[in-house]
């Protein structure tokens, strides 16, 4: 019994990976522009989200700062949910709502990325950091599931949304996972040429 409710994980993460890939592929391409033409412009992107979204956020630093798979300069990305002084007093001191927005007025400029990560859409504290990122001129790189929820009527044309077509948590986050990994490997991609062997 639980070894089939396994399988069935393994299946209908895979089933939807397939439905999503030609959904998707062209808004990740859109953000893939996006945040090349901020980085090689000397921008930045900031991420953000909650839980699993800011376990996303943090993955997403890493692989830019880092490294994804191939050798290259470093790229600027910082993760929003890391700095426990800042969330704790932005939290205690404003709302919870603030901890992601006061970071983006203080380091965002026009011209970086907002990756702002929500399954729901809904998150109070991602959509207020939007607010904050178009006050900063700067372009909104939305993941989210469940349809978009409150964010599709903050994003801006000149915004990307990438909205796993699902309802459920576990799998909008599963997808999430992979448009970073093609999100990085799109930017690698466009600044080192292709790799032979792979995509």
């Amino acid at each position: 019994m639980l070894q089939h409710r396994i399988e069935q994980h393994f299946i209908d993460s895979a089933d939807l990976k397939y439905q999503a890939a030609q959904v998707l592929s062209r808004p990740i391409s859109a953000a893939v522009a996006a945040i090349l033409a901020s980085v090689t412009s000397g921008g930045k992107v900031l991420a953000c989200g909650n839980g699993g979204s800011a376990a996303d956020a943090q993955h997403f630093a890493a692989e830019f700062v880092g490294r994804f798979e191939r050798e290259r300069p470093e790229l600027g990305a910082i993760a929003l949910s890391t700095d426990s002084s800042i969330l704790t007093a932005v939290a205690n001191d404003y709302h919870f709502d603030q901890i992601f927005a006061k970071q983006v007025r203080a380091l965002g400029q026009s011209g970086d990325v907002l990756l702002a990560i929500t399954t729901s859409g809904n998150s109070a504290n991602v959509l207020a950091a939007i607010e904050a990122a178009h006050e900063r001129d700067m372009t909104v790189v939305a993941l989210t599931g469940k349809g978009g929820g409150k964010m599709n009527a903050l994003l801006r044309e000149t915004d990307v949304h990438i909205c796993v077509p699902h309802d459920r948590t576990a799998r909008i986050q599963e997808v999430h996972l992979l448009t970073i990994h093609c999100l990085c490997d799109g930017v690698d991609a466009q600044l080192l040429g292709e790799q032979e062997g792979n995509p």
